[in-house]
């Protein structure tokens, strides 16, 4: 049944009111922006993305009212855990919506929600989507929902359900907005908990892809406003011979598979997981941490991304400035018990993982330090 919105010429006028079957005063709901046959299309366009992304606990298929997934599994664990996390892009769509380029923000979606509750040592198991549009088109919804597919694929967990929500009148017909929900599932004695952190042990780094998905509004003013199409796909040397439109839409690596390979591999090794995001290094790496300690980052002991240096330096950033914006090549750092930290780093090198020892765990009150000032350009890639 197509939703009706009906005014009377009389209504408007404060006069006597119509009977609001009148026709010729109704106004369907497609009139008012909002294309259900649209929306149906794109249900139907992203069916197969969807199923790919199924686990054997999935119920059920595309189009109840809502998402069910077996926890069969919890009742092998001695107190499980459900974790739960949410999250967006941010204003990184916009720089996908200027290059008309959206299939891979939805990587970025996946990836911000399930690393994030990797931090606590749980497995994703599935993820919700939630798109809000200004004009429903099929084939760019498809798109997106597609690297949204392949976000789920990468950290393993099913899309069992979302929402595409037309918003005529509220955002311009070619803008969008993502969010996501993950859950996931981890035993008590298994999570990871800061209060394990002690001195001494060493803190060992995984490298970025680049921005990620944050600080893009500060990337955007000096990076992207002004600049012509053309200009953001010239190809730049000190950008490794990419384009800054491709560099700042690089997705978010999305670290579980071999972070949980390396958490079953060597059980109790790992203290703590900082998802390094918003806030960078210096505001998410204290939150891995006890009150008792600090954790010294040794600047200089990573190679830091070209488009980080890039974007550094368009906005004349120093370094502690640059180091609580962005993630500056280290997408995510696990606190790890000194001996075994060898143990550990040849686990992520056998997932296929390039650590750097970033520094340690000293004697504190639960803050981030620098050690090596000015240094922290200085690591050149290999």
């Amino acid at each position: 049944m197509t939703e009706r919105i009906t005014v009377s010429a009389a209504q408007q006028n404060d006069g006597p009111s119509m009977p609001s079957w009148v026709n010729e005063d109704s106004l369907t709901y497609a009139q008012a922006g909002v294309d259900t046959a649209e929306g149906a299309r794109a249900v139907d366009a992203i069916k197969g993305v969807v199923r790919d992304t199924y686990r054997p606990e999935v119920v059920g298929d595309i189009g109840g009212f809502g998402g069910l997934f077996s926890i069969g599994a919890a009742k092998d664990m001695v107190d499980p855990l459900l974790v739960s996390g949410t999250d967006g892009v941010g204003t990184k769509l916009k720089v996908a919506q200027i290059a008309g380029e959206h299939g891979t923000v939805g990587i970025d979606l996946v990836a911000m929600c399930a690393n994030d509750i990797l931090a606590t040592g749980a497995e994703p198991l599935f993820f919700l989507d939630y798109v809000a549009i200004g004009k429903l088109k099929a084939e760019a919804v498809a798109e997106i929902v597609k690297g949204i597919g392949e976000g789920c694929k990468q950290a393993g967990c099913a899309l069992i359900g979302g929402e595409m929500a037309e918003h005529p009148g509220v955002m311009d017909p070619d803008d969008y907005d993502l969010s996501g929900f993950c859950v996931g599932l981890v035993d008590r004695a298994a999570m990871l908990d800061p209060a394990a952190v002690r001195e001494g042990d060493v803190l060992v780094g995984l490298a970025s892809s680049g921005l990620h998905s944050n600080g893009y509004s500060l990337a955007r003013k000096v990076c992207v406003e002004g600049k012509t199409h053309y200009e953001l796909r010239i190809e730049r040397e000190e950008l490794g011979g990419r384009s800054l439109q491709d560099a700042l839409l690089e997705p978010t690596r999305i670290y579980v598979k071999p972070v949980r390979a390396v958490l079953d591999a060597c059980e109790g090794a790992v203290h703590a997981l900082a998802h390094i995001t918003g806030g960078g290094i210096s505001e998410n790496l204290d939150r891995a941490l006890p009150k008792n300690v600090d954790a010294q980052v040794d600047l200089g002991t990573w190679p830091i991304p070209p488009i980080a240096k890039f974007v550094c330096d368009a906005a004349h950033l120093d370094e502690a400035e640059a180091l609580k914006t962005f993630n500056m090549g280290l997408g995510m750092v696990l606190i790890v018990d000194a001996a075994r930290v060898d143990e550990v780093e040849d686990a992520l090198s056998q997932a296929g993982e390039k650590t750097f020892r970033v520094g340690s765990i000293v004697a504190g009150d639960g803050k981030v330090r620098y050690a090596n000032d000015g240094k922290l350009y200085s690591c050149e890639a290999e």
